[in-house]
């Protein structure tokens, strides 16, 4: 049987591996995104997020073992990668209307 201590560490493995992943993404997006709306070249944009978004990962990684809630975890986590991967959605869908 599967102690409590692995179940609570896969879980922070998890949501340190997809659920920074997601919200790196969400915010690479949403970067990206209002960057072109500005009016900086796409491709510098991704460039920039890129570099922003190494240490981003890096620091919820750290963050997600070093947190004492994991609920907190998982809502900042799962809830910031949706709305700003939404917002992001979003402002692209205007930028091509």
């Amino acid at each position: 049987m599967i102690s409590h201590t692995a179940l609570q560490t896969t879980n922070r493995v998890i949501a340190a591996i997809f659920g920074g992943y997601a919200f790196t993404w969400g915010l690479s997006a949403l970067g990206i995104t209002a960057m072109v709306t500005l009016g900086i070249d796409f491709h510098e944009a991704e460039t920039g997020m890129t570099l922003v978004a190494f240490l981003v990962f890096l620091g919820l990684f750290l963050w997600t073992f070093a947190s004492a809630s994991m609920l907190r975890v998982w809502l900042i986590l799962a809830g910031g990668a949706a709305l700003m991967s939404l917002i992001a959605s979003m402002l692209q869908t205007s930028l091509l209307s």
